[in-house]
């Protein structure tokens, strides 16, 4: 007697199925993007920002100990001042002294550069308007990093203040 065995395959169909291979390139595929990523930040980053704080950080630290010279001077003074940012595109400044009282007849120079870039710095002469304030004409778009200097014949008063408009 003879018994023929067959063996019947049924066809299972791996379709749906993830196997190591969809595994493999899912994670690959997870990681590339995220490098690209990384990349993309990277470059605007540098692009915006070249890492340098100061132009000249060496000269800066050998003159330290001036500008902790110049900051006593100014505490010894008590000279205040506060500034203002006029919609016509202005900066005003206004400069008091110990008592409060306005200071006229200064000479007031000053600067506006953005906080991470030399890119775009503005040279602002400022005109007296009396009772201690002082008006310059200025292109005031976002933050702006204002350096001004009020001197008198024998005193001179730094001031620093960060500006921003919309």
């Amino acid at each position: 007697m003879t018994i023929a065995a067959q063996s019947v395959t049924t066809a299972t169909s791996r379709k749906g199925q993830i196997t190591g291979w969809h595994v493999l390139i899912g994670v690959v595929a997870f990681f590339v993007l995220i490098i690209a990523v990384d990349v993309v930040f990277m470059v605007l980053a540098y692009r915006t920002f070249s890492g340098q704080v100061a132009s000249n950080p060496y000269e800066a630290g050998l003159a330290f100990n001036k500008t902790l010279a110049q900051r006593e001077r100014e505490a010894a003074l008590g000279w205040g001042a506060s500034v203002e940012t006029e919609s016509a595109g202005a900066v005003v400044v206004r400069v008091r002294d110990r008592a409060g009282r306005p200071l006229d007849r200064l000479s007031v120079t000053g600067s506006l550069a953005r906080p991470a870039t030399e890119v775009g710095k503005q040279v602002l002469d400022f005109k007296p308007l009396g009772d201690g304030r002082y008006r310059a004409t200025a292109k005031l778009d976002g933050a702006w990093d204002l350096r001004a200097t009020a001197r008198d014949a024998q005193n001179a008063f730094e001031l620093e203040a960060r500006l921003v408009s919309q």
